[in-house]
């Protein structure tokens, strides 16, 4: 039965994606005001094989002065993971909490550089509590009705 043992393993973690984008430069560059500076995160995992899985983490970073985007960096950090013999519930926890929490690092560094090299202070993502977003994430699944669509 050794065979039913279950098996987590990270295979590879890698940079899927990242785009910088500078639209208003070289003008922005000049203004004296503080950007305000938008952060949104995202957590995908898709199967790949018979247990392995890619799990991704994104991250947008906007800055802007008034309404004008200094920068916008895009960046996606994937992780291929071997998972195999988890109850299906364990199997969710697993991709929503401790994938994202190992490829989290590697998209931090990745984006601050990106930011550092275009030629701006570096914008450090902060630690994020995978367990908590997860678990918001499942109660707010839980209290939408079957059915319903939300706009």
């Amino acid at each position: 039965m050794a065979d039913q043992e279950p098996v987590f393993q990270i295979q590879r973690v890698y940079l899927k994606e990242a785009s910088l984008e500078q639209p208003n430069s070289p003008g922005i560059l000049l203004e004296q005001e503080q950007p305000s500076v938008d952060i949104q995160l995202g957590v995908e995992a898709t199967p790949v094989a018979e247990g392995i899985f890619e799990v991704s983490v994104t991250a947008t970073v906007h800055t802007k002065i008034k309404e004008k985007t200094v920068f916008l960096v895009e960046a996606k950090q994937a992780g291929i993971f071997e998972i195999r013999n988890l109850a299906e519930d364990q199997l969710s926890q697993i991709m929503g909490i401790a994938c994202p929490q190992i490829v989290y690092p590697y998209l931090r560094g990745n984006v601050a550089d990106l930011i550092q090299r275009a030629g701006f202070p570096p914008v450090h993502l902060s630690e994020i509590n995978f367990q908590a977003m997860y678990e918001q994430q499942r109660s707010d699944a839980a209290a939408a009705p079957a059915g319903t669509l939300t706009q």
